[in-house]
């Protein structure tokens, strides 16, 4: 990339458009309608923050239509955010960013440098790595049941090789290059130009820096905070179940391990039969017992103070988020390092015992036939 500008040769585009063919996508009718890359480093240790003077100048459609599936592709609508503060929405830096953009378009190289200039004010932790930071501007984005207008701000953080062939005299070489991988986003931040006075309608992405202490992007950079809607309040509830039946339950218990299982799986079970949550219908069904409900309880509230939300005992479940949350609920029975059971079902047919000869658990399985 030279002076804003993407230079692709014929091969080069040849293989873009093939790999564009195979990805599409349902944001293929979003229009790239700004783009601009500043670089952001660490100040820390000494690193520099480079803005540019210009977007970049996209004259190739394929680029614009890669850039689009790169940024905009690994967000999940159902995840909303919205833009909060302490004491004042209006302080929140990016809420206001995002307001100068959707009001003037020509402030969007200026606003894009303020945004740049704040994430490097942002970028101190010893685990915040130098990346590539784009500010971009669309049209047409799917929201709902229609499109919109929004402003997506995206972090490049990860570098990897790869193996380019190029013609050499009558033979072919390989050369080792270092790029971005388009189908994984590090960080990502869309804002779509929709519920203003709440804070607009953001989704966020952050694939690396997990950890607690280098939340930055969320909570220092961006400070979002989710919207409290079903799926939110369902997507929470199945998390702090899982955790619960998983660590504390155990540990607090004495519990056989295909107990514990078939716990988890009643929970995930009642969320997929029930249209709405009723903690106390779920406490009784689902959990049965007194003295575990009183614990699940006590840390329910631990669990939610520790994360500043609170999940109403009553709301409507969102099939999407139990149907992402339903990938984790796996009923896996791990034995040593030998065995893994993939228990999904009739759990009668589970039977547990202790061998004194070999002085060994066993367990045994019953079954009909083979498949």
């Amino acid at each position: 990339m030279e002076s804003g500008k993407w230079n692709l040769s014929s091969e080069d585009s040849i293989f873009l458009f093939s790999y564009y063919l195979r990805s599409m996508t349902a944001i293929e009718q979003v229009e790239l309608q700004n783009v601009i890359v500043h670089q952001v480093g660490n100040p820390t240790r000494g690193e520099q923050l480079h803005l540019s003077n210009a977007p970049l100048t996209l004259n190739d459609t394929l680029v614009r239509e890669l850039l689009t599936k790169y940024f905009l592709g690994n967000f999940n609508e159902n995840e909303r955010y919205q833009f909060t503060h302490v004491s004042d929405l209006n302080l929140n830096e990016l809420y206001q960013y995002a307001g100068k953009i959707f009001e003037d378009k020509r402030s969007f190289v200026e606003v894009s440098g303020n945004i740049a200039q704040f994430l490097f004010s942002k970028s101190t932790h010893v685990k915040v790595k130098q990346g590539e930071l784009y500010v971009a501007h669309f049209s047409g984005v799917p929201l709902d049941n229609g499109s919109v207008e929004a402003i997506g701000i995206f972090k490049s953080e990860t570098k990897q090789p790869f193996l380019k062939v190029f013609p050499h005299g009558d033979n072919l070489e390989l050369v080792s290059e270092e790029g971005i991988n388009i189908n994984k986003l590090d960080k990502g931040c869309l804002i779509y130009n929709r519920g203003r006075q709440d804070g607009y309608i953001v989704c966020v992405v952050d694939i690396t820096n997990k950890q607690n202490d280098t939340r930055y992007w969320i909570d220092e950079f961006l400070q979002v905070a989710p919207y409290s809607d079903a799926y939110h309040q369902t997507d929470n509830y199945l998390g702090f179940c899982k955790q619960f039946f998983t660590q504390e339950y155990p540990d607090k218990f004495e519990v056989a391990k295909s107990d514990q299982l078939e716990l988890v799986e009643r929970s995930m079970d009642y969320f997929k039969t029930n249209e709405q949550f009723d903690l106390h219908e779920f406490a009784r069904d689902v959990i049965v017992h007194e003295e575990v409900i009183d614990s699940f309880m006590a840390y329910k509230e631990n669990y939610e103070k520790s994360r500043e939300f609170e999940t109403p005992e009553n709301f409507n479940i969102h099939l999407a988020a139990v149907k992402k949350q339903a990938k984790s609920f796996k009923s896996i029975l791990k034995l040593d390092k030998n065995f893994h059971i993939y228990i999904h079902g009739r759990r009668d047919l589970l039977e547990k015992g202790f061998d004194d000869r070999s002085g060994k658990h066993y367990y045994k399985l019953y079954y009909d036939e083979e498949s």
